[in-house]
């Protein structure tokens, strides 16, 4: 399995889950283009990356909105000298119950969850198609893109959402050698973990730490998910192994939702 010499974006990558995918890429061998709109946070994950022997640029962009997204993959193709993979993995969080929940609240999560995840699969397949060449859409789904969780109402919508997006994009591109997945992590030890188990704490009342505790205990191997846990099924499909797989939202959350 390898990635090596391969020009890969990947969006949300100044921290997190973005980050561990962009080291595990860059380990493996990829050139990236690292976006993001926090951009002292980027500039060091690209110090990181070019630590690691392998080209690296970045681009400040939001993910929500279009032109700034194809924009990024502009500079990725032009800076790197081409483009083979893009890993839609920008997004945000929500807890809110779902009688609370105002207009202002579905408008951000989906602009950027959900048409984030839109915008890069036009972008990258555009770019595939004019240089006629095949490539890889890669986009972050979620356990909660096959389960619906209490007061994780909106944000279970829009991963269900990516997987439909998945599903339908790989329809349409695999004629043109283009293919599109999605990964579903789970209980992840990032500072979206913090923010969620701390909401939970504000609405029900829980001590702080309870919620995550609750969910990880419940993981069947005993332990919560790292970002290289999930960078690795990531840099799967990114290879050349994974050539035959298209149109799934593969779980990989040490035993939580079984499909």
């Amino acid at each position: 399995m390898s990635v090596k010499g391969k020009v890969i974006l990947v969006t949300g990558a100044s921290q997190g889950i973005g980050r561990g995918i962009a080291l595990r890429l860059a380990k493996d061998g990829a050139n990236l283009a690292l976006v993001d709109l926090k951009a002292e946070k980027l500039e060091a994950v690209r110090k990181e990356v070019e630590a690691l022997g392998v080209k690296a640029t970045t681009a400040i962009a939001d993910v929500s909105k279009r032109d700034e997204v194809f924009a990024a993959v502009d500079h990725a193709e032009k800076t790197l000298g081409g483009f083979d993979v893009i890993v839609n993995n920008a997004g945000i969080a929500q807890v809110k119950p779902l009688s609370e929940v105002e207009p202002a609240d579905l408008e951000r999560i989906f602009r950027i969850n959900v048409d984030g995840v839109l915008w890069g699969i036009q972008a990258a397949a555009r770019t595939f198609q004019a240089r006629k060449q095949k490539g890889k859409i890669i986009n972050a789904s979620s356990i909660a893109g096959h389960d619906g969780f209490a007061m994780l109402g909106v944000y279970s919508a829009t991963k269900f959402a990516v997987r439909a997006l998945t599903q339908a994009a790989a329809k349409e591109y695999a004629s043109q050698g283009i293919t599109v997945n999605a990964y579903c992590p789970g209980i992840v030890g990032t500072d979206m973990w913090v923010e969620i188990d701390e909401r939970f704490s504000e609405i029900t009342g829980t001590p702080k730490g309870e919620t995550y505790k609750k969910y990880v205990e419940g993981i069947a191997l005993g332990r919560a998910q790292t970002p290289a846990d999930v960078a690795a099924l990531v840099a799967f499909l990114a290879s050349d192994d994974s050539d035959y797989i298209t149109g799934q939202a593969i779980l990989t959350d040490g035993g939580i939702v079984y499909r």
